[in-house]
């Protein structure tokens, strides 16, 4: 896939994520393209894509990766353990579409 084409499915693949996918606060769901982190995902997802489906465990392990800085930086917080069940049933539906559209 050529560079620019690149760029352009990862900006595809995140806004699906940031679209669908939350993390729980206190309650409040709070998207990830609120929260600056769908990029980082579908950077991360997108070559697994390619090379063919992705696993339940390979998103899981993702999610454990990418930290996520709370109280100005005082904790960090893998995300996997911000977002609830459903959301990550979402993210599993748009990697799963998206990897049909491929």
């Amino acid at each position: 896939m050529a560079r620019f084409n690149t760029a352009e499915a990862i900006e595809q693949l995140a806004s699906e994520i940031g679209d669908k996918v939350y993390i729980d606060v206190a309650k409040w769901h709070l998207y990830l393209r609120d929260a600056h982190l769908h990029t980082v995902l579908a950077e991360q997802f997108l070559p697994l894509l390619e090379k063919g489906s992705v696993s339940e465990d390979q998103v899981t392990r993702i999610l454990q990766s990418i930290p996520v800085k709370l109280g100005g930086g005082k904790r960090e917080v893998p995300l996997s353990e911000l977002l609830p069940m459903q959301s990550q049933v979402h993210l599993m539906d748009v990697l799963e579409e998206y990897q049909r559209n491929l």
